[in-house]
């Protein structure tokens, strides 16, 4: 478990913190009274995050941050200092942020800062600009808020970085750069990535409004106009990732199922027309299968609808761990699946779900009460033609049909 830091010598409001994190984060926390304490917690452990005061009865002038910096360790300046000159001395400092110590609220604002550290491991972001100090000011910022960082030079780099790494979740790009540049670079990003997708910061030291419309109506997210503080920077980035986040779990909500998390009927369908579009152009041919638990009713009326829905979450890790993730797996209601299997013929795709079948045969779920349940399941394929996809399910239903009346746990595909 990850571990956190406190320096405090008010040993209260020290536990306060203390109380607050570990009841709503997943954090081992350690408490130092003093600078001398907090030397020996920095030499035996490893910390996520610091959080320092800097009036310290053995180091009364903000010495522990210089201490905890020196050695690698990431801070957040906690103090009842509010002299503007001093914030401004300890921001120019690589920290996190700095918090006054007010109240309750300010320790929730800390709790916030901590959860929103630890989405950021989970994002990467493509800085662009052609200026090295400048990529090198923006990386340690961006890596010291636990962003994965790549930075490229132009815009025409840009592209190419963006084609080999998928998981980019943010561009940040200067505008006045050599090859292509920021604003040239955010038209070429529109047309392959949305707003909500891949959103997309431009920075620039041009004061002119219109830069910051052109930038904006040709897609760009946000504008942060050169030279900025590093609290604006900081805001700017975690609030356009944030958002980004939200969109996505919006999005995820109405496109998977509930119970089981995979790709729900409307999705399916949805997906599926652009899919056959392709398909077709490139002849590619891909299997459609129809897949039902054998007399799941009965397992319901046996062991209760939540033994049931254990029965259906077994199935679909099963289901989704036996295709590519170029493959589509969904639920389409009650104990019904469909899965389609991309670019394949009709002998590997046999194989591929008489394999599955056999392996849910062999697995068992454990009811509320420890019983062990076996089941199986059937299922009815259809290589893709000419009829279209409403054509093609009922077509796999059919064959599904077929397997339960000649016994289940069957696969069978429509010659």
């Amino acid at each position: 478990m990850e571990k956190i830091l406190i320096v405090e010598d008010n040993k209260t409001l020290a536990k306060l913190i203390s109380k607050k994190i570990s009841e709503t984060l997943n954090f081992e926390i350690d408490i130092a009274y003093t600078l001398h304490e907090a030397k020996l917690f920095l030499r035996m452990h490893e910390y996520f995050v610091t959080l320092l005061d800097i009036n310290l009865p053995d180091a009364p002038n903000g010495e522990v941050v210089d201490y905890v910096l020196a050695h690698d360790n990431h801070a957040i300046v906690l103090t009842g200092n509010i002299d503007k000159d001093f914030r401004k001395k300890m921001l120019q400092k690589n920290i996190i942020d700095y918090v006054n110590k007010s109240g309750v609220n300010d320790v929730n604002y800390i709790i916030g800062v901590i959860k929103r550290l630890q989405k950021n491991k989970e994002h990467k972001v493509l800085v662009v600009d052609d200026s090295m100090v400048i990529r090198k000011q923006i990386k340690a910022m961006l890596e010291n808020l636990f962003y994965k960082v790549i930075t490229v030079a132009h815009g025409e780099e840009a592209l190419g970085m963006l084609q080999a790494h998928l998981d980019i979740s943010l561009v940040i790009t200067d505008y006045n750069m050599p090859v292509i540049n920021g604003l040239e670079l955010t038209k070429e990003i529109r047309k392959e990535h949305s707003k909500e997708n891949l959103p997309i910061i431009a920075l620039s030291s041009n004061s002119d409004d219109e830069v910051t419309a052109l930038f904006l109506k040709s897609g760009a997210n946000d504008y942060i106009q050169k030279p900025f503080s590093k609290e604006e920077f900081s805001c700017r980035i975690n609030n356009t990732v944030e958002a980004q986040e939200n969109i996505n779990l919006i999005t995820n909500h109405a496109n998977r199922d509930f119970l089981t998390g995979l790709y729900n009927r409307r999705y399916f369908f949805k997906t599926m027309e652009s899919y056959i579009e392709e398909a077709s152009q490139s002849n590619e041919s891909y299997a459609v299968a129809m897949i039902d638990i054998d007399h799941f009713k009965a397992v319901n009326d046996t062991y209760g609808h939540d033994t049931g829905d254990k029965v259906i979450i077994h199935l679909s890790e099963i289901l989704i761990s036996s295709v590519t993730h170029r493959d589509i797996v969904s639920r389409f209601g009650g104990e019904e699946f469909c899965i389609v299997l991309k670019n394949i013929n009709k002998y590997n795709a046999i194989d591929i779900f008489d394999r599955l079948r056999k392996k849910v045969e062999t697995t068992d779920v454990l009811s509320d009460k420890g019983e062990e349940i076996r089941f199986t399941i059937s299922a009815g394929v259809v290589m893709s033609g000419d009829d279209d996809l409403e054509e093609t399910i009922n077509q796999a239903d059919m064959m599904l049909y077929k397997a339960k009346q000649d016994g289940r746990n069957l696969v069978l595909i429509d010659d």
